[in-house]
């Protein structure tokens, strides 16, 4: 019997008010204004779920415990001091790998001590739905470890961020997939060690091979996706364990996950069906980055880029991955706040993809001390584009590419993007005009009569542009 049953009432109200500090912090974390709150409340509801949990299991000594809270607090912390915020994907997807590995860890336990664990019968046989919760929390753990190293060594480029197409790679993941369900189907009726182990090892290989062939353009999502596995596995292993703090957090998680997962799929136009078989716009990244066409473009100097800006009323910035790469963040703070002094507005338009996670920008911004204010989601901004003087335009490609919404052979049709092309004056900052993004679609801004390229680094460009702005 799980040991959930034999739990006082003040543990379960514990636990309930440790759910209600996680709900809060999902709350919290809506919106950067509040995402510190988010936090604090996240915090102290894993926090009285850790003492809860101390406090009523004997599964390791006092010291024990607290030196495995030393030692992970510790690297926690020291990581969180020293990660540059440009570097938060690849953190993200890291600890993403650990909780799928924890979830791992404590099935494996689980299985090779089950009468520690409370889930054996007096035959030493593990009871059958112990069974279900623990084939599912491996498999899912295991999908999640190995998806998110890969999508870290894509995001951090240990790893080509382009696709790596696998000949008849659906048909190896559905098999594979069949394989892992009728194992778990079979661990009922016979749970000998290599029934576990090999639904552990096709778990570990179907999550390596359903990221490969995701390219670096699709990444918001694929981290979007694996936090949502990462809950499920914890929820899983919640039940195994007999604690309703874990299955709570674990479903929050999980299917918070997944409805942002569906949100950004349909920001980008994709199938949240496909995200989950993986290779999702893998043929659409595959076309390559080479301008198909060469066309008359206009290239301006950061000399008329200031001046043009400080004779505008209205600037709307559109930040995108270039910019998180050259961190320009604090230096475009610093240019928006000496427009704002000469009477210009200032605003900043996000779209729910730009970057590599859920919120990227928007971290970006913040860290630069941007004001809340200032920062608007698509929805809420674009109808301002044709009342704008200058759009300006800084790391970001295929979010403001119109193709989206003229050209139905375009592998981004469909997918919401802001509509700069309406604004007065279009600034663009990109590196070359040899690229066109990670969706490999020339993007028609590029050649527009009120479009001017700034073709440099864009902290150089916008560190340029700032000098020009104080003479």
């Amino acid at each position: 019997m799980h040991a959930v049953s034999a739990q006082p009432s003040w543990v379960m109200l514990a636990y309930l008010l440790s759910g209600v500090f996680f709900i809060l912090a999902l709350r919290g974390l809506s919106s950067p204004a509040t995402s510190r709150r988010g936090n604090r409340f996240g915090m102290a509801g894993m926090l009285i779920a850790v003492v809860t949990t101390m406090l009523t299991h004997e599964w390791a000594t006092l010291p024990e415990i607290l030196g495995a809270i030393a030692i992970g607090g510790g690297i926690g912390w020291i990581t969180a001091r020293k990660i540059a915020m440009t570097d938060m994907p690849q953190l993200v997807a890291a600890f993403h790998s650990l909780v799928g590995l924890a979830a791992v860890l404590v099935a494996a336990a689980a299985f090779l001590e089950p009468a520690n664990f409370g889930i054996a019968g007096p035959d030493g046989m593990i009871h059958a739905v112990s069974r279900i919760e623990m084939g599912l929390g491996i498999a899912i753990g295991a999908i999640t470890f190995s998806g998110s190293v890969i999508a870290f060594l894509k995001l951090n480029g240990n790893m080509s961020g382009a696709p790596i197409m696998l000949p008849g790679r659906h048909i190896i993941n559905l098999g594979t997939l069949a394989a892992i369900l009728g194992l778990i189907g079979y661990f009922l009726t016979d749970q000998s060690p290599w029934i576990f182990w090999t639904i552990t090892a096709l778990s570990f290989l179907i999550g390596f091979l359903l990221i490969i062939p995701i390219g670096g353009a699709d990444m918001p999502v694929v981290v979007s996706m694996l936090n949502s596995y990462s809950g499920w596995a914890a929820a899983a292993m919640g039940f195994t364990l007999g604690n309703s703090a874990m299955i709570i957090t674990g479903a929050l998680v999980g299917s918070s996950g997944a409805i942002l997962s569906y949100i950004m799929c349909k920001a980008m136009n994709r199938s949240f069906l496909s995200v989950i078989a993986g290779g999702f716009g893998a043929e659409a990244s595959a076309s390559g980055g080479e301008v198909k066409e060469q066309r008359p473009w206009k290239r301006g100097s950061a000399e008329d880029a200031a001046f043009l800006l400080k004779e505008a009323e209205q600037v709307i910035i559109v930040p995108g991955y270039g910019m998180a790469v050259a961190q320009a963040q604090h230096i475009l703070r610093e240019m928006g706040d000496l427009l704002k002094k000469e009477g210009v507005r200032v605003k900043y338009a996000i779209h729910p993809v730009a970057g590599r996670m859920p919120g990227h920008m928007n971290v970006l911004l913040a860290e630069a001390n941007v004001p809340y204010d200032e920062v608007f989601e698509l929805e809420d901004i674009n109808s301002e584009f044709a009342q704008t003087d200058v759009a300006f335009i800084i790391g970001a490609n295929d979010v403001v590419n119109p193709a989206a919404k003229t050209d139905k052979s375009s592998p981004i049709y469909g997918m919401p993007v802001f509509d700069v092309d309406k604004a007065k004056t279009i600034m663009f900052i990109k590196r070359s005009m040899g690229g066109v993004g990670y969706a490999g679609v020339d993007n028609d801004v590029f050649y527009m009569d009120q479009t001017m390229m700034l073709l440099a680094d864009a902290k150089k460009m916008v560190e340029d542009i700032v000098k020009s702005l104080q003479h």
